[in-house]
């Protein structure tokens, strides 16, 4: 489960803004999350509460917005949504697409006191 970690690193990005900006504590964090980033949203939510006792960030709550993957279609030149990696194409049903979003994890909003 690599969604531990996850939740650990972003841990370790909080301690280290709330050195830098001077909070004291999270009560809330939003995390953007692709479809395509192979994170699992209940696991995440439960490493979440997991790593986050004892911390800046315990009892906080913790919101996902999901992304939808995006690729380029090499054959026909459009931009389409996949719900999976290898998927083909929804126009023109062939496969060589290049992902252009919706693999990442990245903190969007942040509520501290």
């Amino acid at each position: 489960m690599h969604e531990l970690s996850l939740c650990e690193s972003v841990m370790q990005i909080l301690e280290d803004n709330a050195r830098l900006q001077g909070f004291n504590r999270v009560k809330a964090l939003w995390l953007e999350i692709g479809e395509l980033s192979c994170v699992e949203a209940d696991a995440l939510r439960f490493s979440f509460e997991v790593v986050s006792r004892g911390t800046l960030a315990e009892g906080a709550t913790l919101e996902i917005i999901s992304v939808p993957g995006l690729a380029w279609c090499l054959p026909c030149g459009k931009h389409v949504a996949v719900k999976q990696r290898f998927d083909a194409c929804p126009v023109c049903g062939n496969f060589p697409l290049q992902v252009s979003g919706g693999d990442e994890m990245k903190i969007k909003e942040l509520e501290v006191d």
